[in-house]
């Protein structure tokens, strides 16, 4: 189906565009359903890796890796017995450094979504980290928007993208981000003011979706551009580790074969949805992004079918 809009108004993002718009077939085996490595998870955040990882699972991802601090890996693989875990190295405070990529180097060229960010907690490692890996693509002679796995980046890599925007160019074409309102500000260099326009000039600047409270902008290379405006939610999604879920979802529904938007409105969704859900089982505050996580399934199937 066509999704891209004609005017300056968002296309809503309701249950009939979803059916209309469905997602990729299961597929026979979990190789079928993609690959997603998560990079972050410090000593002292591994718990943001793991809700990354879960919900990337529960949007129906085949494989999950979660590269975290050396540290926490072993815990963090008993944790969620279904991923793959490989430590990094890490400094004395146990933030994950840009070394040591080599361990992660066999994920990286199988992987078909890259989730770099959640459980991060320096922001110039997180910088150091980014450069790490792009340096690698560059040096393997960069895949570029033709190829390569999508890259989905959250939390502190991305508040350091205006750092780097002129390496950038190896992701172009491939990224998704999901800033909150204030990480979008910094990502533009000013404070948001009206959010539709400023999260499709983030798209724009940075040649990726974006998904940002509830708004999901493509680049528009010159033409109408695409617009998107999820119409649920509640606000008890303001919880802790609830934005790690959201980004888990998209990289996981990223790597079962969707396009960017697709992955980006079907995920931003989702997470919407299942807050509605628990808010109507358990009460309007209080229930765990964890359990976000855990609605993911039911809906897709109540969507997809």
């Amino acid at each position: 189906m066509s999704t891209r809009s004609d005017s300056s108004a968002p296309v809503l993002v309701t249950p009939s565009l979803l059916r209309d718009w469905p997602l990729p077939a299961p597929g026979e085996d979990k190789y079928s359903r993609g690959a997603v490595l998560v990079i972050g998870g410090a000593r002292t955040t591994p718990g943001a890796a793991l809700l990354a990882g879960t919900a990337a699972l529960r949007a129906g991802a085949g494989k999950i890796t979660l590269a975290v601090a050396e540290s926490v890996a072993a815990q963090l693989g008993v944790a969620l017995p279904e991923c793959g875990a490989i430590g990094l190295p890490e400094n004395i405070n146990g933030s994950v450094t840009g070394d040591g990529l080599d361990r992660v180097a066999r994920n990286l060229e199988k992987a078909d979504a890259v989730l770099i960010g959640p459980g991060l907690d320096d922001v110039d490692l997180a910088e150091a980290l980014l450069r790490a890996l792009l340096e690698r693509e560059q040096s393997d002679g960069g895949a570029g928007a033709a190829g390569g796995p999508a890259v989905v980046l959250d939390a502190f890599a991305l508040g350091v993208l205006v750092n780097i925007e002129e390496e950038l160019e190896p992701w172009r074409g491939r990224l998704i981000l999901t800033p909150n309102p204030t990480e979008a500000g910094i990502l533009l260099g000013r404070d948001v003011e009206d959010l539709e326009r400023d999260v499709a000039a983030v798209a724009d600047r940075f040649d990726a979706v974006v998904s940002c409270q509830g708004v999901i902008a493509g680049p528009s290379g010159g033409g109408s551009g695409n617009l998107w405006k999820i119409t649920t939610g509640y606000g008890g999604l303001g919880t802790s580790g609830s934005g790690d879920v959201l980004t888990g979802g998209v990289a996981g529904l990223r790597a079962r074969g969707t396009s960017d938007a697709q992955a980006a409105c079907w995920g931003t969704h989702l997470h919407a949805a299942a807050a509605d859900r628990l808010a109507s089982k358990l009460g309007p505050l209080g229930f765990l992004a964890r359990e976000l996580a855990d609605e993911l399934p039911a809906l897709m199937l109540e969507l997809n079918t």
